[in-house]
């Protein structure tokens, strides 16, 4: 399953708020920082917002800038970004100026919630009814296998950056803090308390807008030290999910593999055993699907569920030389290769020896193993990759 490139976007007062209590909305950000947002719904697939800022702000959504527009049409691109809302009750206002304005809309709700809408909305707005739930990981798959959305702009509000941070589905966050208090205690602020991923946020980029300042935050991987966003959680579980479809061995281990442009573009999948032969790897058919010479393996990301080999006797040269050689730099991995036949096989070792950054994720360890667990077990002989 794979989701979009999230990116939350939000103005807030210095302590913290989004708004004030006042009928009207407070406007945090200048026109510098309304442009630079501008330029980020721009060049962003889909915007979303929830229902609560629908009801309150009543949102538009729009790229104003019509050299913006116009350079999306060129690119071959809808002259609007997709705006998508998320209502679990169908609680909406038919009138909104979201429904009546831009280009194309979906609204992603219950079952319960499409019977109460039916027949009220525009007919060019997509109803798409998850079932007696809306989960966010649900509506966030949908946005990229269905809709074919690579980058999303969430703009709130509060409750939404919340459950999507809190469920480490946020990519990116991005604040613009202006220079003002609000100081009223029951004002909307950006996140509400709850249980968020451990480990501290990485600062990468300053800047000022306007009177503004603008802070781009990426998540980091618990315990890692190395930067991983819940894009890196979300392909290292497709390479995991892709080792289940490796066919069955009683003495080599099931492993899948993705290798993920820079831009978060899918360039190649593969499992160990594929196409017939039983002694390929993952990370080798992956590679073996691209053309070496494409530059964008250069900043490319390779996802696999096992750590690459080191030392192997059917190939020439093993996974983690074959990563180095093709110019990739960046490794994701969720399981250490276990001590079998090839003796302290640190694959990643060899890796960070030539200046190639390696995460391990420990928390898709699980996920991982589960296709090799007929070779885990006390019983079971030592396995190995051939």
């Amino acid at each position: 399953m794979t989701h979009p490139y999230v990116l939350l976007s939000a103005a807030v007062s210095l302590d913290g708020f989004l708004d004030d209590t006042g009928p009207e909305r407070l406007l945090l950000s200048g026109p510098e920082d309304f442009d630079r947002v501008d330029e980020v719904r721009s060049g962003s697939d889909a915007i979303l917002v929830g229902a609560g800022t629908l009801r309150t702000d009543n949102p538009r959504l729009l790229v104003y800038s019509a050299e913006r527009r116009a350079a999306r049409i060129a690119a071959g691109l809808p002259e609007f970004p997709l705006k998508v809302t998320v209502s679990a009750s169908g609680a909406l206002d038919p009138d909104a100026a979201f429904w009546h304005t831009g280009g194309a809309k979906a609204l992603y709700t219950t079952d319960a919630g499409a019977r109460r809408l039916r027949g009220l909305l525009p007919a060019d707005v997509e109803v798409i009814a998850l079932g007696p739930e809306v989960e966010w990981r649900a509506v966030l798959s949908h946005l990229r296998e269905v809709k074919g959305v690579r980058r999303l702009m969430v703009e709130g509000g509060g409750r939404v950056h919340t459950q999507l941070l809190r469920e480490g589905l946020a990519d990116e966050l991005q604040l613009a803090v202006a220079p003002l208090f609000v100081g009223e205690a029951d004002a909307p602020r950006m996140f509400g308390p709850g249980a968020y991923p451990p480990g501290r946020m990485r600062l990468v980029e300053t800047r000022q807008v306007g009177d503004v300042v603008l802070m781009r935050y990426v998540p980091t991987a618990p315990g890692t030290g190395s930067l991983a966003s819940a894009a890196d959680r979300r392909w290292l579980e497709t390479a995991c999910e892709l080792a289940a479809q490796c066919p069955p061995s009683e003495t080599a281990f099931s492993v899948g593999a993705v290798i993920v442009a820079a831009d978060g573009t899918e360039l190649a999948r593969a499992h160990s055993r594929e196409g017939g032969d039983p002694v390929v790897h993952a990370e080798e058919a992956a590679l073996a699907k691209l053309d070496a010479a494409d530059p964008r393996l250069a900043g490319a990301t390779v996802y696999s569920s096992l750590e690459p080999c080191a030392r192997r006797a059917s190939r020439p040269a093993p996974c983690s030389r074959l990563i180095l050689d093709a110019g990739v730099r960046r490794v994701v991995t969720a399981w250490r290769e276990p001590d079998t036949f090839v003796k302290s096989a640190d694959g990643n070792a060899v890796l960070v020896a030539e200046g190639a950054d390696v995460v391990l994720l420990p928390g898709y360890e699980a996920l991982a193993k589960a296709p090799n667990a007929h070779l885990l077990g006390p019983l079971s002989p030592p396995p190995s990759r051939p």
